[in-house]
């Protein structure tokens, strides 16, 4: 868990980082209702993206049988929700829904570039290291007839 934790520390801060970049610029051209707007729409990004692949990486785990399904069932019900906030906020005047949106749109580039870029860099591994500790005893593998 702890390096899911740290994974997901390595996109969000890159993400974050547009988010404030989206606050100061949403401040500047907005007032403090374009970096409410903004501050609020990066939040969003990041708890629904890494509420999401929290709930993947432990779907692949749990259930590696299940992990594609799973993906399609989160991405979807993330669409739904954020389209329920959204109708839910459509109009507030606590923010700038304009500077919202784009910053919505920004943080979520930015979210899955980064996470690319990180899953281009890693290494995969092909042989399941584990998979010699799950061998039955007893068994007859590795054993040839006479």
């Amino acid at each position: 868990m702890q390096s899911d934790m740290r994974e997901l520390l390595r996109i969000a801060t890159p993400t974050a980082a547009v988010g404030a970049v989206a606050t100061l610029v949403g401040g500047l051209l907005a007032g403090g209702e374009g970096a409410i707007g903004a501050v609020v729409g990066c939040v969003v990004v990041i708890l629904f993206m890494a509420l999401g692949q929290l709930a993947l990486q432990w779907v692949a785990r749990a259930m590696p049988h299940l992990f594609q399904g799973m993906g399609l069932l989160v991405y979807s019900v993330q669409l739904v929700l954020l389209l329920v906030l959204i109708m839910g906020i459509r109009n507030t005047s606590l923010f700038d829904l304009q500077v919202f949106a784009l910053t919505l749109v920004a943080s979520v580039i930015a979210w899955i570039i980064t996470q690319t870029v990180l899953h281009a860099r890693s290494k995969t591994l092909y042989v399941d290291p584990e998979a010699e500790s799950r061998k039955t005893s007893g068994g007859t593998e590795g054993k040839h007839d006479q």
